[in-house]
């Protein structure tokens, strides 16, 4: 889904569609046209040359095609492997650089072509490559995570990503907190590991992920909407002011927030409250407790909307788990009080650094010592995740038939186009897989699993994509001082994985050809696995929104076309728009 329709989580094809008796016949009739190969190709061609017809029209486009032909999938695949021959002769005929070729998505064939992998490859994923995936996700997260990351600029002490670095030197002690076990008062304490430069929401969630174990991330509940309760010396600060629960003798039990009266402001920076700020110590017991207005706690209130404090929005915004561009969370302003928001590392020391801003810096060298240092404890995950794509037999399972069947297909154009330069066909089928459709998981493992992906988690894991995209050209990359730290820090490994990548490609080459019985069973099977995973009405519903948009360029596209007239297939589609036109 996720893959299909990126940022959409409630679309349509998901749901079951209410629609009047006519309408439902015309989108049958419409239906029929769909599963007619020449009006199907004739339709995707008319709408790809209209000037209004956009890149996000495209995408859309051939996801809802292939959502509506889920239980059709020989038929897709013939479609497909039309448009692909259509796009290869142009790119030939355009006089671009063969190499070009499924580089972008700007045709509906290259997205078509994303969405059958998707489909395709599904089960390999769920019983094969995903679980390394997983691994190589919990191994940055953990790594990440024993080290203070900035909670506000997304940096960390370990990182593979020189761009979120946290150049300073921070001072920090790793600390054992006993959490009560918000599901069951009963039962021991969990132990969980923190840190004292933790802000008060980086703990709750490191306190969630331990007591939340296994279970999927949208259904546990969020930091947002839980308040940390501890027991901390009472007479340092006024927390008489922040709510004290309860006193016996020295010390108070209190909620501990980001941000409160306590919060030390200095000039216009406002510093978020830390386990240190509290004087929290080693072996404190906390507890998790919903807080009185939170969703978790009246999660059946439909009415309710989360009131959630300036900071936590902004930072929601910032690093928002589904958020494809959860890269760097800003720093806004609070605007009544004109203060700024930090916490380990204040906006100007890592923003256009001026020579004399950089007493407190590391020397580059420095801080890629700690990067190699960060990627060796990470490569033995890289390393089986890189193994186990570009392995033609993996631990038993074998290479999925669509591969096989589509790298033999680019390997007949080259042929029949007499491109004989091994560089284009190894880039043809690069462009096609791994750049297509695994680059594209491994930056997204929320695409595949129910997890949340924090910022500094996004850059490492775009770290690693980038060390696979690079291990599956076929150019050089000649390093020097001034290439990028990514490029400098798998520089040894990527030779080895580009041989690991050429010899993948050339056994599947050996392999023996897919008989077109084998190819039909295979797909057959397949789409009886995703039969019923859309509502086939919806997408149609979707699609035809296209028609009405671009009626008379279809209508005359199908005149004009001699086959078209020969399957009346304008009247057809007429039949169909005329009984449409009834619900209206």
């Amino acid at each position: 889904m996720r893959v299909l329709f990126p940022g959409i989580e409630d679309h349509p094809v998901l749901k079951e569609m209410e629609v009047q008796a006519n309408v439902e016949k015309s989108l049958t009739l419409f239906g029929q046209l769909l599963n007619k190969k020449h009006f199907l190709l004739t339709f995707i061609r008319t709408l790809e040359a209209q000037r209004s017809f956009s890149m996000r029209d495209r995408g859309n486009v051939a996801s809802l095609i292939m959502t509506a032909l889920q239980g059709e999938m020989e038929y897709a695949t013939g479609v497909l492997k039309q448009l692909l021959s259509d796009l290869i002769e142009k790119n030939l005929e355009s006089k671009n650089h063969p190499k070009l070729l499924l580089r972008r998505t700007e045709s509906v064939a290259e997205k078509m072509l994303t969405n059958w992998f998707t489909f395709l490859l599904y089960k390999f994923l769920k019983e094969c490559a995903g679980e390394p995936l997983f691994m190589l996700y919990c191994a940055i997260k953990q790594q990440m995570e024993k080290g203070p990351i900035d909670a506000i600029t997304g940096e960390a002490r370990y990182s593979l990503s020189e761009d979120k670095l946290i150049r300073q030197q921070i001072d920090y002690k790793m600390l054992t907190l006993n959490c009560v076990n918000p599901e069951n008062e009963n039962a021991p304490e969990i132990p969980v590991k923190v840190l004292n430069c933790d802000t008060i929401t980086q703990v709750k969630e490191k306190l969630l992920d331990a007591v939340y174990k296994g279970v999927p991330y949208s259904q546990r509940p969020k930091a947002g909407d839980m308040d940390l309760v501890s027991t901390i010396p009472s007479d340092p600060m006024p927390f008489s002011s922040i709510g004290a629960e309860w006193r016996q003798g020295r010390m108070a039990r209190i909620i501990l927030q980001d941000e409160d009266v306590t919060t030390k402001i200095d000039n216009d920076w406002k510093r978020l409250n830390t386990l240190a700020h509290y004087q929290v110590t080693d072996g404190s017991s906390v507890a998790l407790v919903p807080k009185q207005n939170s969703a978790y706690n009246i999660s059946n209130s439909s009415t309710f909307t989360k009131s959630l404090s300036r900071y936590e929005s902004m930072l929601r915004t910032a690093s928002s788990p589904d958020s494809l561009r959860s890269r760097t969370p800003m720093i806004t302003p609070d605007l009544e009080s004109g203060t700024k928001l930090w916490h380990l590392v204040k906006n100007h020391d890592h923003m256009d650094q001026r020579e004399g801003d950089r007493g407190s810096k590391m020397v580059s060298e420095i801080y890629l010592t700690r990067l190699l240092a960060t990627k060796g404890t990470l490569q033995k995950f890289v390393d089986d995740l890189f193994e186990t794509i570009f392995s033609t037999a993996h631990r038993g399972s074998a290479l999925p038939l669509a591969i096989k069947y589509m790298f033999d297909f680019l390997d007949e154009q080259a042929d029949k186009h007499q491109i004989n330069d091994y560089d284009v066909r190894h880039t043809w089928k690069s462009n096609c897989l791994p750049l297509r459709f695994w680059v594209n998981v491994i930056k997204n493992p929320q695409f595949v699993f129910d997890i949340h992906k924090n910022s500094i988690t996004d850059a490492c894991l775009s770290v690693v994509a980038q060390t696979f995209m690079d291990s599956c050209s076929t150019s050089e990359h000649k390093l020097g001082k001034d290439s990028p730290s990514n490029k400098l820090l798998y520089a040894k490994d990527i030779p080895n994985y580009k041989s690991w990548v050429e010899r993948y490609y050339a056994d599947i080459a050996k392999m023996p050809a897919i008989s077109d019985q084998d190819m039909s069973a295979y797909l057959a099977e397949q789409s009886r696995l995703h039969l019923s995973q859309f509502n086939s009405m919806s997408a149609l519903h979707e699609i035809y929104s296209y028609i009405t948009k671009y009626k008379d360029e279809i209508l005359a596209a199908l005149e004009k076309d001699e086959q078209a007239r020969r399957q009346r297939l304008r009247s057809k589609l007429e039949q169909a728009i005329d009984t449409m036109a009834l619900s209206s």
